[in-house]
């Protein structure tokens, strides 16, 4: 029998409330542009009320952020997920492919997205702090990754760490290039500078 946490009914109707309410934000948003609206405005055009709203997200930045929550997670499971003999620097480049799936499958729609976010001081220091809480979540993949499992090291985080770093370099020449040059080809560049030689 499986001890971990059950999803309820109303753990799925929530989630299903809170991501309806996100792409309304974002939609918004990107329409009148993130200074120009507010949580009222977005309650509003979600159909519920401010303190509503307010129940799903804090901030009107977490509104926008809210999917970035959930990358985290899906990265350290998609690391995991990796070859047990796969070294680490590659097994972190190859997890990272999960992430690269929303920007195959719509490259426009993701330009768009991480031009709003990279061109928004708010949402830009916001997602850098959610993607913050990523980092551990890494380091816990990396060393359950061996059996037994390795201790936490100053070197896993190092690598974790740097990865993310990687990620964030691909991004800023892929959204300078607007979206002309291949996301995945400049990820694989970054991580090549810091491949062990």
């Amino acid at each position: 029998m499986n001890g971990g946490p059950r999803t309820t009914t109303r753990d799925i109707a929530r989630a299903a409330v809170r991501s309806e309410l996100a792409q309304v934000a974002y939609g918004l948003i990107r329409r009148e542009g993130f200074d120009q609206v507010t949580v009222s405005d977005l309650a509003a055009a979600a159909g519920v009320s401010r303190s509503t709203f307010l129940r799903y997200f804090g901030t009107k930045e977490d509104a926008v952020l809210g999917a970035v929550e959930a990358q985290g997670g899906q990265l350290a499971d998609a690391l995991r997920a990796r070859p047990s003999g796969e070294d680490d620097w590659t097994a972190l480049r190859r997890s990272l492919d999960v992430l690269m799936e929303s920007y195959r499958r719509d490259p426009a729609e993701a330009l768009a997205t991480a031009r709003l976010i990279m061109g928004t001081p708010a949402l830009c220091s916001r997602q850098r702090e959610k993607q913050h809480r990523w980092r551990p979540l890494l380091v816990r993949a990396l060393a359950e990754r061996t059996d037994p499992p390795r201790p936490v090291a100053v070197a896993l985080s190092v690598k974790a760490g740097a990865a993310l770093e990687c990620l964030d370099i691909a991004l800023d020449h892929w959204i300078a290039s607007d979206g002309h040059l291949d996301l995945v080809g400049l990820l694989d560049e970054a991580f090549a500078a810091l491949a062990p030689r």
